[in-house]
């Protein structure tokens, strides 16, 4: 599984792509447990005000079906000015 990163959690994460072992995506069924583990895996990610998931190209809520061939990007909270 590919995430793309844009943002704050590309700083976090040290790159603009993030690649989930096949193990352990397998055992992602949901946007929420994705969530739960790169929360737990890259705990910065925990300290940010919102984190939306877009699967597929669409906002998803955390308890959304994913696998590992969905197109899944992290967005983070977005500041204007």
């Amino acid at each position: 599984m590919t995430i793309l990163l844009f943002g704050i959690t590309k700083d976090i994460v040290g790159s603009s792509t993030l690649s989930v072992p096949v193990a352990k995506s397998a055992k992602l069924n949901t946007v929420g447990e994705l969530k739960s583990y790169l929360g737990s895996t890259f705990p910065e990610l925990n300290r940010l005000s919102s984190l939306a998931v877009a699967v597929n190209n669409s906002y998803a809520t955390d308890d959304f079906a994913i696998n590992s061939y969905d197109e899944i990007a992290l967005i983070p909270p977005v500041s204007g000015g």
